[in-house]
C-alpha cells in the first residue's frame, strides 16, 4: 500500500487496479489517528473499512458502541415490544432523535400511548424522567423551580433553590401548545444551552437532555401555536397516527389482561453521551451532504433556482438547521443499520420528520388541500442526488 503526506492527513491507495475508494487517516485533536471515507458513493459495497484501526481506549470504547448500536434497534425494539404494539416508525425516529441528541415535537390524537412511548423508552435507557402537563395558567416557575425560604438548624433563614420538573433526563412536554408563550420559551434556553437560568444564576442540567413534547392537532381552540425559533429546535416533528385494527385488538387484550411484561435497561446515561460521539464520528461523502443541503434549500420560496412548485405552494422554507439534522439523522441511520457510511436514502428518509415542521405552506395550498408532507415529497422528487 503507497502512501503519500499532506496537510494533517495521510492518503492511503491500493497499488495495482484503480481503487474502489480513498481511505483518509485523520489526526483528532487528541492526536488519535482515526480513519474516515470520502468517496464518491456508487454501492454499500464500495464503502468497506480497509485499515485496521489503532488500539486506543478511547476508540475501542466507541467501536464498541457502534458495534452495539447495530443490534439496537431489535434489542430496543423487543424492550418496547412488551409495552408498545405497532407505531414501529414512530419508535425509530424517535430512537434516531435520542442517540444523536435531539429533541422531539410528537403530534398526535389523545390515547396513543404518546405518554407510554416515552416514560418507556427512558426505562430502556435507565434514564430520568418526568412529565409535565402544560395548562394555561403554568408559569415559568412550576418548570424551572424556583427559591424558597427555609430555617437552618441555627434559627437562621435562608432562601434555598428548589429545583423544578426540568431538572431530568427526559422531559415529556404533555401538550406544549395549551400554556403562553412565556412559558413556553422557559423550555428555549433548557432545549439549546442545556442550562436554565434562575434568580441571576445559570444552573446546568442533567445530561444527557432530552425534551419530548406533544401537541393535540385536534383541539386547537385556546391553544398558543409554538414561535417558529422554537419549533426549530425540534431535530423531528414525529406524527403518530391510529393503530390499525389488528393491533388495536392486540392492545385492548393485553391492557384489559393480566398486564405487560416488566422493561429492563439496555443502555445508560454514559452509554447515550458516548452515543452521541460516535454518531459524529461517522464518515459522510461530501455529495451526500450536499444533497441534504441542496433538499433543505429548494424548500425556500423566492431564493435561487426555486421550483415553480415551491414557489406557487410555500410560504417559508427550512434553514440551515435543517440541512445539520438531516445529516445528524443520516448517520445515526446509518449505524443502526449497521453501515459506517451514509447514503442517499438515509438522508432521504429523515426528510419528512425533520422538514414537516419548518415548511409553512400558504393559504392558498391549505385551501387546495396542499399539505406540509406533499411538499416534502415533491422535494424529494424534484431535487437531484448527484
Amino acid at each position: 500500500m503507497g502512501a503519500s503526506r499532506a496537510g494533517h492527513g495521510v492518503t492511503a491507495a491500493a497499488t495495482g487496479a484503480p481503487p474502489a475508494f480513498t481511505v483518509y487517516l485523520f489526526v483528532s485533536p487528541r492526536h488519535v489517528p482515526r480513519y474516515s471515507f470520502v468517496t464518491p458513493i456508487m454501492n454499500d459495497e464500495d464503502l468497506a473499512p480497509a485499515l485496521e484501526p489503532e488500539t486506543d481506549p478511547e476508540f475501542e470504547t466507541e467501536k464498541e458502541m457502534a458495534e452495539k448500536l447495530k443490534t439496537a434497534n431489535d434489542t430496543i425494539g423487543a424492550e418496547l415490544g412488551k409495552v408498545i404494539i405497532g407505531q414501529q416508525e414512530v419508535v425509530e425516529q424517535m430512537l434516531i432523535a435520542l442517540l444523536a441528541g435531539g429533541h422531539c415535537l410528537i403530534t398526535g390524537a389523545p390515547g396513543l400511548a404518546k405518554t407510554l412511548l416515552v416514560s418507556t423508552l427512558a426505562k430502556v435507557f435507565d434514564l430520568t424522567f418526568h412529565r409535565i402537563q402544560f395548562t394555561p395558567d403554568l408559569m415559568p416557575s412550576d418548570i424551572t423551580g424556583t427559591e424558597i425560604l427555609e430555617e437552618t438548624p441555627g434559627g437562621q433563614r435562608e432562601l434555598v433553590f428548589s429545583k423544578g420538573p426540568v431538572f431530568a433526563n427526559i422531559i415529556l412536554a404533555d401538550e406544549i401548545n395549551r400554556t403562553p408563550p412565556k412559558t413556553q420559551a422557559a423550555l428555549l434556553e433548557a432545549m439549546q444551552e442545556k442550562q436554565v437560568s434562575v434568580a441571576g444564576q445559570s444552573l446546568a442540567l442533567d445530561k444527557p437532555f432530552f425534551v419530548l413534547a406533544t401537541q393535540n392537532p385536534i383541539e386547537m381552540e385556546g391553544t398558543y401555536p409554538l414561535p417558529e425559533a422554537q419549533l426549530d429546535r425540534f431535530m423531528f416533528n414525529i406524527v403518530i397516527d391510529y393503530l390499525t385494527e389488528d393491533e388495536e385488538v392486540a392492545v385492548v387484550t393485553q391492557t384489559t389482561g393480566g398486564g405487560a411484561e416488566e422493561v429492563q435497561s439496555l443502555f445508560s446515561g454514559a452509554d447515550l453521551l458516548t452515543c452521541h460521539d460516535v454518531v459524529r464520528r461517522v464518515p459522510i461523502a461530501e455529495e451526500v451532504v450536499r444533497y441534504a443541503v441542496k433538499l433543505a434549500a429548494a424548500s425556500r420560496p423566492g431564493k435561487e433556482n426555486p421550483s415553480d412548485y415551491v414557489n406557487e405552494w410555500v410560504n417559508w422554507g427550512a434553514g440551515t438547521r435543517a440541512s445539520q439534522f438531516l445529516v445528524l439523522g443520516g448517520k445515526t441511520r446509518a449505524l443502526l443499520e449497521g453501515r459506517a457510511h451514509v447514503t442517499f436514502d438515509d438522508i432521504r428518509a429523515m426528510a419528512a420528520p425533520v422538514l414537516r415542521h419548518r415548511i409553512l405552506v400558504n393559504y392558498r395550498a391549505e385551501a387546495e388541500g396542499i399539505r406540509v408532507e406533499d411538499v416534502v415529497n415533491k422535494l424529494i422528487e424534484i431535487t437531484p442526488d448527484r
